[in-house]
């Protein structure tokens, strides 16, 4: 993995991810890079890994990328201790694939120099600090352009710059969706059941919020197969709960039922 452009000033914050490069090894602490940070923390040996450890060279290397979390931070001091062991592997997937990101949109400003023969170096700077003062990193500006458009021409850009940022921009980065699934059971044994039922479909589709679509298909027995698409994990799980509580609430309110089970 190749070393970031952006360096991110002052100190990270208490609970924040960080990926590390290990620069030496000691009998009861390992000293790390932050490399987003250009700052020195140490991870002191109950903080390696569970259990008791004998050789810390058999949990890390010296020179070799690991991802911590901060556990607390001295601001007069600049000391900065982490932890590597209480990092999971769906948390470390997280922030590697956000470095992995940000290299992208790094390479991209690498191409745009070349392309309009300018040192990639200044336009990194040019571009970021307009970009940055909006977005926590470039990936995520880049990605904006992608999913909503008209992002880059807001920044306020050389006209040559925003043009052919946003060509390579589409070039490299597309729109990312993801689908979430589950099966929805109405029963109602009112008079007016079917309307009742429909009523609930019906409300169930114009919950769109955030999300790009939702799709409902029948399946037989009263069941419904329910899709929801998203250019985002939490904004499609927080909007089937929501559909799942409302749903719920309506079809006991009209005295019928509703059963849900996740499938994807």
């Amino acid at each position: 993995m190749s070393k970031l452009l952006l360096t991110k000033s002052g100190l990270p914050e208490e609970g924040e991810f960080v990926l590390c490069t290990v620069t030496a090894i000691h009998y009861h602490s390992v000293f790390v890079n932050l490399d987003e940070y250009q700052k020195t923390g140490l991870i002191h040996i109950s903080e390696i890994a569970p259990g008791r450890i004998r050789n810390l060279r058999d949990y890390v290397v010296e020179n070799k990328k690991v991802v911590c979390i901060v556990l607390s931070v001295n601001k007069e001091k600049g000391h900065i201790d982490l932890s590597l062991r209480r990092v999971n592997e769906s948390q470390k997937r997280a922030k590697i694939n956000e470095i992995k990101q940000e290299q992208i949109a790094e390479k991209i400003i690498e191409q745009l120099g070349n392309i309009l023969k300018l040192e990639p170096l200044n336009v990194y700077d040019e571009i970021a600090n307009k970009a940055l003062k909006r977005y926590n990193n470039l990936y995520q500006c880049f990605e904006d352009e992608v999913v909503k458009g008209n992002v880059i021409s807001t920044l306020g850009l050389k006209e040559e710059i925003s043009k052919s940022l946003v060509e390579l921009i589409k070039q490299r980065i597309k729109e990312h969706i993801i689908r979430i699934a589950g099966e929805i059971m109405l029963t109602s044994y009112q008079p007016n059941g079917v309307e009742i039922i429909k009523s609930a479909l019906l409300n169930i589709s114009n919950k769109n919020g955030e999300v790009k679509s939702i799709k409902i298909n029948y399946t037989g027995g009263g069941r419904y197969n329910l899709e929801i698409y998203a250019d985002d994990y939490k904004k499609a799980e927080k909007l089937l709960n929501v559909i799942v509580t409302d749903t719920k609430k309506d079809m006991e309110k009209n005295e019928s039922m509703m059963e849900f089970k996740r499938i994807l």
